[in-house]
């Protein structure tokens, strides 16, 4: 007749032993290895604590129809100019030249937030003049919400030079976030939201390349015009305006924050915790091995389970 098991049950056997014993000492430094050694494995492994973060976001880009545009018209020196601030217009006196400008923001993905600028310009000019470079500012409002609220005034600076006089300028980039800190993981981050350039100042200082430059990439958080590519055509007519055209994307970001607490924890706690479980399946089997083999002298006693009735 042959015979199959029906039901099983595991034994318990508790180990008993005093408190001021070999056993119980051994137990203490078990304990100890088993829950404090994960620990200190996580901490020296590097990058326990969580202290950089990153998200993606695309952020919301507004153009804010501030230009300043200084156009060099010789190799000695000489130079036309125009901006949207009234003070500076009238410093630049003679080398003042008023543009036909176009300006359109696009929504390509029809997501809510624009994606592209196009900003063209027409320069007059005279008929002896001609363009051997170009620099151009263009003012965003620059806003970020998915963790902390970001708010800020930044630029884009447009600039080319060429041996040969041209015709035409056609440059397209991304507008780049830069950091040089992370941002808060919470909170209203607006300590940058003023004008980039002082339209208001009647000094000739505030509309300096130089100063408005300096002044900018002194903060921690700007936006710069990467991964443009000029094209520059040269053959203008006479009595021909020189062309400027400037498509500029607003691309999804990756933003570096410093973490929460909770998230700092959490962090940390998967690490611990995953390195907890080797450690209590090695040391289950060695509390095993010892007191099932009495390296250590202790007392076993069987315990039964009651039975259900």
């Amino acid at each position: 007749m042959a015979f199959y098991e029906v039901y099983s049950r595991p034994a318990l056997i508790r180990y008993k032993a005093s408190v001021c014993s070999r056993a119980t000492l051994f137990l203490i430094i078990v304990l100890c290895l088993t829950y404090i050694s994960p620990l200190l494995v996580a901490y020296r492994s590097q990058g326990f604590w969580l202290k950089r973060s990153t998200y993606e976001e695309q952020p919301v880009v507004r153009f804010q129809y501030q230009t300043l545009l200084v156009a060099a018209t010789s190799t000695v020196g000489d130079h036309v100019a125009w901006s949207t601030y009234p003070y500076l217009n009238n410093m630049l006196g003679a080398n003042l030249r008023i543009p036909s400008v176009s300006v359109r923001e696009e929504d390509q993905n029809q997501d809510g937030k624009l994606d592209l600028l196009i900003f063209q310009l027409q320069l007059p000019l005279k008929p002896t003049e001609q363009v051997y470079s170009v620099q151009l500012l263009l003012t965003f409002s620059y806003q970020l919400y998915r963790m902390s609220t970001v708010v800020m005034q930044s630029l884009a600076y447009v600039q080319y030079s060429s041996s040969v006089p041209g015709a035409k300028l056609f440059i397209s980039g991304d507008l780049r976030l830069q950091q040089r800190t992370p941002l808060p993981h919470r909170g209203i981050y607006n300590i940058y939201n003023v004008s980039v350039i002082d339209g208001s100042s009647p000094f000739a200082s505030a509309y300096d390349l130089n100063n408005i430059i300096r002044s900018y990439q002194e903060r921690n958080l700007t936006t710069t015009l990467s991964c443009s590519m000029p094209v520059w055509t040269v053959g203008r007519a006479a009595d021909s305006p020189f062309e400027l055209n400037v498509e500029i994307r607003y691309p999804m970001e990756v933003i570096s924050y410093h973490p929460g607490f909770w998230e700092t924890i959490k962090f940390a706690w998967i690490q611990y915790v995953s390195i907890l479980l080797v450690f209590l399946w090695v040391f289950e089997r060695v509390q095993r091995f010892v007191f099932q083999n009495q390296v250590l002298t202790t007392i076993p006693l069987p315990v039964e389970k009651p039975h259900l009735s």
